[in-house]
């Protein structure tokens, strides 16, 4: 058997880091992509195959994937999309170019490199889209709306993709991870800062209390697990004869689809307004 190649996005820190080493140590080609070449030559270093991928530049994408394509021949067995972040702020206060850069890159910039894929796979004869979400894909949650609308569209279109890939040996699946110990909430500051007007807004008083949340290291979340929890259900959807079209992992994303199951809307909002 030939070895098993993937290429995985957002491998920097996190999700993306665990999952680039650990399948490596399995036996699969890894290309583990960065949206920074300095964190691409860390992770030569490092022993893996790296280079830059920035979802909010077609032209990277491009450039990315052919590269890939250089160095296997042609094929390509899976892609993770992965690399994504988080823009905080009520919803009321997020203004037209915040969503637009978050959409770029989170849903965007996942589809189009998703689209240029699928060819290869297609003459191939199969393949495995592996697009990671949320608990935030199944429910919303506030100060977090940028970020949700992202995932609720991913998740769309997801379904819809697996529904019409189906029987081509092209396999779409959604990791929905929640709690996972990254860098997101760090790298949020950033767009907090460039795009909420927090001092102007109607609603300033909520966050004057959630700004400790944002800018304070607080430690582990409750139910918060490490990278390597992703990357369990990550293997099992990469080498399982048969993956399963969502792969919760942390005790919140059941709950979360529990609750979408069995509650009503008001009763989940109760709940949720109360978090």
């Amino acid at each position: 058997m030939s070895e098993r190649s993937i290429l995985i996005t957002g491998c920097s820190s996190g999700i993306g880091y665990h999952a680039a080493h650990a399948l490596k140590a399995r036996g699969w080609r890894v290309f583990a992509t960065c949206r920074r070449e300095a964190d691409c030559e860390r992770l030569r270093s490092e022993g893996l195959e790296s280079f830059p991928l920035d979802y909010a530049d077609e032209d990277s994408i491009a450039t990315a994937l052919a590269e890939v394509l250089k160095r296997t021949g042609g094929t390509l067995d899976a892609l993770y999309n992965n690399g994504a972040f988080a823009s905080p702020g009520l919803v009321e206060d997020l203004p037209r170019g915040a969503l637009r850069e978050i959409f770029e890159v989170n849903l965007f910039g996942y589809h189009d490199l998703t689209r240029r894929v699928l060819p290869v796979m297609r003459a191939q004869g199969h393949g495995r889209i592996i697009n990671c979400s949320s608990v935030l894909g199944l429910v919303g949650l506030q100060w977090r709306g940028a970020y949700v609308a992202t995932k609720f569209a991913m998740e769309g279109l997801t379904d819809v993709m697996r529904l019409e890939l189906h029987g081509t040996g092209i396999h779409c699946i959604l990791i929905e991870p929640g709690p996972i110990t990254s860098m997101i909430r760090e790298k949020a500051i950033p767009q907090f800062e460039k795009w909420i007007d927090w001092q102007n807004s109607a609603q300033r008083a909520k966050y004057e209390q959630f700004m400790h949340r944002l800018y304070e290291n607080r430690g582990k979340d409750t139910f918060e697990l490490g990278p390597e929890a992703v990357t369990a259900k990550l293997i099992h959807a990469l080498e399982s004869p048969r993956p399963k079209p969502r792969y919760y992992v942390t005790l919140p994303t059941y709950f979360a689809g529990i609750m979408r199951r069995f509650l009503s809307t008001r009763m989940m909002d109760w709940i949720r307004t109360r978090g």
